[in-house]
């Protein structure tokens, strides 16, 4: 058996997803590749279950939000493959006017409380999730706190001034 490299895992990935995936690139020799937000799922039962492969856990899933891209919200995953001592970080963007992609749930288990803190923080909803709610925000709360979309501080405090500081 040939040894597992990046440069496999994106070949394999191509030829069985073509346009699917839209690029890619090795940040500290990590593969990184941005794919359709469309077949997320697809993509991730893909790599769990290929024979040679073998990315069969899920070490994290979380949230993004770049606001002055056209997709603003993006869901990372990063999946290890424990045989292969390999890890790739898959981004998947949405618009924040329909931030919906498909729940990973059937395939990675992790995913279930991943997904709701996803949900929590960025807005980001999971389709297909089995108990998609607020985790460790209040249910009545309207904003989703990691987003980019406040100032990170309130111009009106007074106890930031310089003259406190003999400035």
């Amino acid at each position: 058996m040939a040894e597992v490299t990046n440069a496999l895992v994106l070949e394999k990935l191509q030829a069985k997803f073509g346009e699917g995936i839209i690029s890619h690139d090795e940040p500290y020799s990590m593969l990184t590749i941005v794919a359709d937000s469309k077949i997320n799922v697809e993509i991730l039962q893909y790599l769990f279950d290929d024979e040679e492969l073998k990315f069969q856990f899920m070490t994290d899933l979380c949230g993004i939000h770049y606001p002055d891209q056209e997709l603003e919200l993006g869901v990372i995953y990063h999946l290890h493959s424990l045989e292969n001592n390999l890890r790739v970080r898959f981004k998947f963007f949405v618009s924040k006017s329909n931030p919906t992609i498909a729940s990973a749930t059937a395939v990675y288990a992790t995913a279930n409380w991943q997904e709701r803190e996803t949900f929590d923080f960025f807005g980001i909803v999971f389709e297909g999730h089995p108990d998609l709610r607020r985790i460790l925000n209040v249910d009545s709360m309207v904003a989703f706190p990691l987003r980019k979309e406040f100032p990170l501080e309130d111009p009106n405090r007074i106890d930031k001034k310089d003259y406190y500081f003999g400035r």
